[in-house]
């Protein structure tokens, strides 16, 4: 059985890059396009890893990483964020709220896939 990735992130060229490097690696995928979407999305779906963006509409991965961690169904989901943001505040804060990883933009596809692997094999 194949290991589940959600992506987060609202632009749909990086969903779109990530989940077919992903797909590609034999991971199914589920696509959101920010916070609250994804948490519609994952509610009855078993989902093995997230990898978010930071700043997006109506919830940002930051209060999304919150969310799933203060949810027992989803605390041990491992989250990795993807973001063009490298301000240390905004790290320590994602490191603080539970991200396992972070991941700067632009990004080489390869790089999602290895820490992928490594998080979640």
């Amino acid at each position: 059985m194949s290991k589940t990735i959600m992506i987060v992130d609202d632009a749909i060229s990086i969903r779109g890059l990530a989940s077919m490097t992903l797909e590609n690696a034999g991971y199914q995928v589920i696509e959101a396009h920010d916070g609250a979407d994804a948490l519609r999305r994952i509610d009855g779906s078993k989902v093995h890893l997230v990898i978010t963006d930071i700043n997006m509409p109506h919830m940002t991965g930051l209060e999304l990483i919150r969310a799933l961690k203060a949810d027992p169904r989803h605390r041990f989901i491992p989250v990795v964020i993807l973001t063009k943001e490298t301000e240390p505040d905004l790290k320590r804060q994602g490191q603080e709220s539970g991200a396992r990883a972070w991941i700067t933009k632009p990004f080489k596809p390869q790089t999602i896939l290895a820490v992928a692997r490594k998080i979640i094999g």
